[in-house]
C-alpha cells in the first residue's frame, strides 16, 4: 500500500493561517490593555490583567505525559496540541500551556519543540529560536549573579566565601561540553581569584526553575534572594540576598516573567513560558502561565516533560505541591513505533506489523499506568497515531489497558489536527466529568530526604534500592541539619530507562539507583538527586540537527522540524 506523503512540520508550519495575535486574545475575553505584541502573531500578558482575573473561577487542569521516550518518539507535545484543538472542535473553551524549547536541543538530537504534523503551536520558527527573549533574560539573570560572585571575591571578599566551595555556574542555552568544567580568573590579579568552575545549559538553571515556581515578582525575588551559592570558610551558606543581587536579577526578569501568548495551527491560544528539562530539573512550563489560564479556560492542557517517571512525577510532587495545583485527569501518550523499541525491535524495522513485539512493549506502558495510579488522578491513555500503525496493534494496546481498568483512545491529530483527536477530547471531557479526581502527592513533606529519593526510586523506577558514597550520604544529613529536610527532591537522571542505564529499555527491575551527587536549589526549594552519569550540560551527537538548519532563496527558515 502506498504511504499517503505528508508535507515537513516546518512547511505545514509556514503554510498556516494565522490569525492576528488580538483575535486570539478575544477568544479568552482578553482586551487589547491586556497584551504587549511582539509582532502580529505572539505577545505577552500583562501583570495587569493577570491580577484582573485572579477571582476567576480556575477550570481543569489536564496533564499529558508519556511512556519511556524512545528514538522512535512519543509525540507528548504533539498530542497535547491535538488534544486542546480537538477540545475546541467539540465546542469547549480550551487552551494549552506548554514549555519554550531550547536551543540546545534544537540545535542538537530532538530538534523544535512546537509539536508535529497538524498538531502545532505557530510562528514554529521563533518559538524554536529566540522567540520573546524569555530564556536569554533568564541566562543574563543567572550570569549576572556569577559575575557578582566573582566581583565580589576581587573586591575584599566581606562575606569570606570559599572559592573551593561556589557551588554558582555559569550558564549557556546550548550543547557546549567544553564548559562543563573550566578554570577562570586566569591572567593576574587585575582578572579576579583563580578557581574551577564551569556551565550547566540554561534550562538545569536554579534560575529557571524559580522562574517556573514563582507565583509572582514578589515571589520571584523573594526566591532569588533565597538562593544558596556556595559557602563561607567556616561552611556557612551564602544567599543571594547576603549580595544584593536580587532586585538587579529580578529587574532583568521581569518582563519575561510574563506569560508568551501564541496560536495553534487551528488558531487555539496557547501559553508558552519557562522551560526546563525534565531529566535534569523539574520540566514543566511556569506556574504564572498554567494559573493564569486556569482563569482563562474550562479546559487547560499542560504537559510535563520526558516519560511519566520523570515529568509527571515532578509535575505533582513539585509543581503541583508548591503552587497549589489540582490535576483533573492524566492523558498517557504512546506510539505503536515507541512501543516495538521497548518490545526490542530495531529501529529501523518499526513501520511493518508486529503485535507480539508490541504486547512486549506494553510493560513499559504498564509500568507507567501503574505508577500514575498512585497519584489518584483519573487517566487515559493515548495513542498518538501514525499512518503505518495497523488495526491488530492498535487492540492489542487496547486489550492490555483493560486489565488496568484504562480507556485507550487512538488520536490521530498528526495527520488530521483536531478533528483526529475528537474520541481522545470526548473521552477526557466525560472522565473529569464522571471520575472526580482525589489527587495526593506520592510522599509527605516530613519523609527524610533519603527515604523521599528511596521511595521514588522503589515505587516510580521499580528499583531495589538507593546507593550511594559516604560523602554523598554525609550530605544529605547535613541538609536535613541545615533545614531543607522537608523540601522534595527533583530527580536528574536519564529520560530513556526507568534504571539509569539509558539502554535497559521496557520495565526493568529490581536495580540500584546510584546517586552521584545531590545539590541544594534553596530558591526552588527543592533538592537535585544527579544519578548515574546524567549530565547538567549536554553534548551535541554525531550529526547535529544544525547540519539541517539554514536560510533558503527566500529568507525563510529552513530545516527545523
Amino acid at each position: 500500500m502506498k504511504m499517503k506523503k505528508y508535507p515537513s512540520d516546518l512547511e505545514i508550519a509556514q503554510a498556516a493561517k494565522k490569525e492576528p495575535i488580538f483575535d486570539i486574545a478575544n477568544k479568552l475575553d482578553i482586551d487589547s490593555e491586556g497584551l504587549i505584541p511582539f509582532g502580529n502573531d505572539k505577545a505577552k500578558i500583562t501583570y495587569d490583567y493577570i491580577d484582573k482575573i485572579k477571582s476567576n473561577k480556575n477550570g481543569n487542569l489536564i496533564l499529558v505525559t508519556a511512556i519511556s521516550p524512545t528514538p522512535a518518539g512519543e509525540g507528548k507535545t504533539t498530542t497535547s496540541v491535538g488534544l486542546v484543538d480537538g477540545l475546541c472542535h467539540i465546542g469547549k473553551k480550551a487552551m494549552i500551556c506548554l514549555r519554550e524549547p531550547s536551543l540546545g536541543p534544537c540545535f542538537g538530537m530532538k530538534g523544535g519543540a512546537a509539536g508535529g504534523g497538524y498538531a502545532q503551536v505557530i510562528p514554529m520558527t521563533d518559538i524554536n529560536l529566540h522567540f520573546t527573549g524569555d530564556f536569554h533574560a533568564i541566562g543574563a539573570a543567572h550570569n549576572l549573579l556569577s559575575a557578582v560572585i566573582d566581583n565580589h571575591i576581587h573586591w575584599e571578599n566581606q562575606l569570606d566565601i570559599d572559592p573551593r566551595r561556589i557551588t554558582w555556574k555559569r550558564v549557556v542555552d546550548m550543547n557546549d561540553r567544553a564548559l562543563r568544567d573550566i578554570t577562570t580568573g586566569l591572567g593576574g590579579p587585575g582578572n579576579g581569584i583563580p578557581r574551577q568552575g564551569g556551565f550547566d545549559i540554561t534550562v538545569a538553571s536554579e534560575i529557571m526553575a524559580v522562574f517556573c515556581l514563582a507565583n509572582d515578582l514578589d515571589d520571584l525575588q523573594k526566591r532569588i534572594g533565597n538562593i544558596v551559592i556556595g559557602y563561607t570558610r567556616k561552611k556557612e551558606p551564602v544567599k543571594v540576598s547576603q549580595l544584593n543581587a536580587q532586585g538587579a536579577m529580578t529587574a532583568l526578569l521581569r518582563d519575561a516573567f510574563q506569560p508568551n501568548l501564541v496560536q495553534t495551527l487551528e488558531n487555539n491560544p496557547a501559553l508558552m513560558h519557562g522551560g526546563p528539562f525534565a531529566n535534569i530539573a523539574h520540566g514543566c512550563n511556569s506556574v504564572m502561565a498554567t494559573k493564569t489560564a486556569l482563569k482563562l479556560a474550562d479546559y487547560v492542557v499542560t504537559e510535563a516533560g520526558f516519560g511519566a517517571d520523570l515529568g509527571a512525577e515532578k509535575f505533582f510532587d513539585i509543581k503541583c505541591r508548591k503552587a497549589g495545583l489540582h490535576p483533573d485527569a492524566v492523558v498517557l501518550v504512546a506510539t505503536t513505533k515507541a512501543l516495538k523499541m521497548h518490545g526490542g525491535k530495531d529501529k529501523s524495522n518499526l513501520t511493518s506489523e508486529d503485535v507480539d513485539a508490541i504486547k512486549k512493549g506494553c510493560e513499559n506502558l504498564g509500568r507507567h499506568i501503574r505508577n500514575i495510579g498512585q497519584y489518584g488522578v483519573p487517566m487515559t491513555v493515548g495513542i498518538n497515531g501514525y499512518v503505518t500503525d495497523t488495526k491488530n496493534e492498535h487492540q492489542a494496546i487496547i486489550d492490555y489497558c483493560k486489565q488496568f481498568d484504562v480507556e485507550c483512545k487512538i488520536s490521530n491529530h498528526w495527520s488530521d489536527g483536531g478533528k483526529g483527536a475528537e474520541d481522545l477530547a470526548r473521552h477526557v471531557t466525560e472522565m473529569i466529568e464522571n471520575r472526580k479526581s482525589q489527587f495526593r502527592t506520592l510522599y509527605d513533606d516530613n519523609m527524610p530526604l533519603w527515604e523521599k529519593v528511596r521511595h521514588i526510586a522503589r515505587s516510580i523506577y521499580g528499583a531495589e534500592d538507593i546507593i550511594a558514597d559516604k560523602k554523598v550520604r554525609a550530605q544529605f544529613e547535613e541538609f536535613e541539619k541545615a533545614g531543607y529536610g522537608h523540601y522534595p527532591v527533583c530527580m536528574a537522571k536519564t529520560q530513556y530507562s526507568f534504571s539509569t542505564d539509558p539502554q535497559l529499555m521496557g520495565a526493568p527491575s529490581g536495580h540500584d539507583v546510584p546517586i552521584r551527587e545531590i545539590r541544594l536549589a534553596s530558591g526552588a526549594e527543592f533538592i537535585v538527586v544527579i544519578c548515574g552519569d546524567v549530565m547538567t550540560m549536554p553534548g551535541l551527537p554525531r550529526k547535529p540537527a544544525s547540519e539541517n538548519i539554514g536560510i533558503n532563496e527566500d529568507k525563510e527558515i529552513i530545516g527545523l522540524f
